[in-house]
């Protein structure tokens, strides 16, 4: 009416500064409170290997965001729905239509998690004489792939392996000498990590999926994805390559699928499930002889080595984690995180990625050299003064070439792995009062030297000894 004062203007939710869980804690689990000197004699127990120690002995575990999140209310409906049948069960179904609905390949082959897709293809793929690229092999696809005797070359962009470098994609594939590979080596396949987890969990753009795409044309390869966390690319996609931002996720991550021939995926990852992933892709004969491989490793077709339960729970994952708000908040708090650390003077990885933060061990500890770990050191002290587990990616994972030799890796750094929907603000500041404690002793720390080692993925089960 006339003469009556004007209505604020109300803001959405969405502008206000912070940002909070898109969810409610509906049960919780107790951490156990421990102290230095039981962190100290758990560490001298396990070989000062993280992945060995008792988990029920770590207070913030960033170790990895691998089948470590929590599920969500739906899901665990979803596993009281699941159909336990050998064969052609009704959750198998609604399994492949959710992996379709994203990626509409033509055969989905489930396997119990994302490294069984990958021994799968590259037996079949895989063998001595051939090369295979990527932007950059996480530690069980490199495996895999040398396995079989062939080579695994990593071709990200220079921008990659510059902790510094504020490049919006650097997981891009370096497209000339990607050309230059093609072009001179036998390639059966080339394949794009999504993000690029090694590198810093950095985003690919569209841009060079296309790009990959019209090489892999021009010389007859297929292309590949090892999509893990291919909805925090969209995110990134959508925030950061220009004409994107109107765009759904959904349409991104199907646009992304669309320039590639087939996938692995750790459902373990950005499908929010405790375990399980697949294999999917467009090739018949390939296909069949995949099947077969699964077949005789993994268990029948529509199961592949899971559950019933495990697939409606991965079902309903593939649906919440394209939600735009969930995504907002999983990008924003591991912000929050790395940029909190960057204050208190701390060298991480820029730009901050999806998944973890990534410190910068060989900046923070320059008097260790490379061939005597200072992710490592940088890892046990963060254990040792805080109880936080966290990932060594540096000379201990990519150091040792498969001849035995070793040379230090591009960068030596600490992944801050953060599970989905698990832990609190007050926790992540917990981990930056730890991580600033101890980088401000960080002339304290001394190396490691490796006591014991299997001959492949040697980070996971290494003893070292502090030098």
């Amino acid at each position: 009416m006339l003469g009556e004062p004007a209505q604020p203007k109300m803001r959405s939710m969405t502008a206000f500064h912070t940002i909070i869980e898109p969810f409610r804690i509906h049960s919780v689990e107790p951490i156990r409170m421990t102290t230095r000197e039981e962190r100290i004699a758990a560490l001298e127990a396990a070989g000062f290997n993280l992945f060995r120690l008792k988990s029920e002995d770590v207070a913030i575990d960033l170790l990895t965001d691998s089948g470590t999140g929590a599920m969500s209310r739906d899901q665990w409906a979803g596993i009281q729905r699941g159909d336990e049948s050998y064969a052609g069960s009704p959750s198998w179904y609604r399994f492949e239509a959710a992996v379709k609905h994203l990626f509409p390949f033509k055969h989905v082959i489930p396997t119990h998690q994302g490294r069984a897709a990958e021994r799968i293809l590259f037996s079949q793929l895989g063998g001595e004489g051939k090369t295979v690229p990527n932007n950059t092999h996480f530690d069980t696809t490199r495996a895999n792939v040398e396995f079989t005797g062939a080579r695994a070359i990593d071709l990200v962009i220079a921008e990659g392996q510059d902790p510094t470098s504020e490049h919006p994609f650097k997981g891009n594939m370096d497209l000339g000498a990607l050309e230059l590979v093609l072009s001179t080596e036998h390639v059966p396949v080339v394949f794009m990590t999504v993000t690029n987890n090694a590198g810093g969990g950095q985003p690919v753009s569209l841009e060079n999926l296309r790009g990959v795409r019209a090489l892999c044309d021009r010389f007859g390869v297929p292309l590949f994805l090892d999509a893990c966390r291919f909805a925090e690319n969209a995110y990134f996609i959508k925030h950061r390559e220009p004409g994107q931002s109107e765009r759904t996720i959904t349409d991104i991550v199907r646009e992304m699928a669309s320039y590639a021939d087939g996938m692995t995926m750790s459902a373990k990852k950005d499908p929010m499930a405790n375990i399980g992933g697949w294999l999917a892709l467009n090739d018949d004969r390939l296909a069949e002889r995949c099947k077969t491989m699964l077949i005789l490793t993994g268990g029948f077709t529509t199961y592949g080595g899971l559950a019933g339960r495990d697939l409606e729970a991965i079902a309903q994952g593939l649906e919440e984690v394209v939600q735009e708000e969930y995504l907002r908040y999983r990008i924003c708090s591991t912000a929050y995180l790395g940029d909190a650390l960057a204050d208190v003077g701390v060298p991480i990885v820029r730009p901050i990625g999806g998944h973890a933060v990534f410190l910068d061990a060989r900046q923070l500890l320059p008097h260790i050299d490379p061939l005597e770990y200072p992710g490592q050191a940088l890892a046990v002290a963060l254990y040792r003064e805080g109880g936080i587990r966290s990932c060594e990616i540096g000379t201990i994972m990519f150091g040792r070439r498969p001849d035995g030799t070793e040379v230090p890796a591009a960068m030596d750094l600490v992944r801050l792995a953060i599970p989905r929907r698990t832990y609190t603000q007050s926790q992540l500041d917990y981990v930056v009062e730890v991580v600033g404690h101890v980088a401000e002793h960080a002339d304290e720390l001394r190396g490691y030297a490796i006591t014991q080692e299997p001959p492949q993925l040697r980070h996971f089960t290494a003893t070292f000894a502090e030098l």
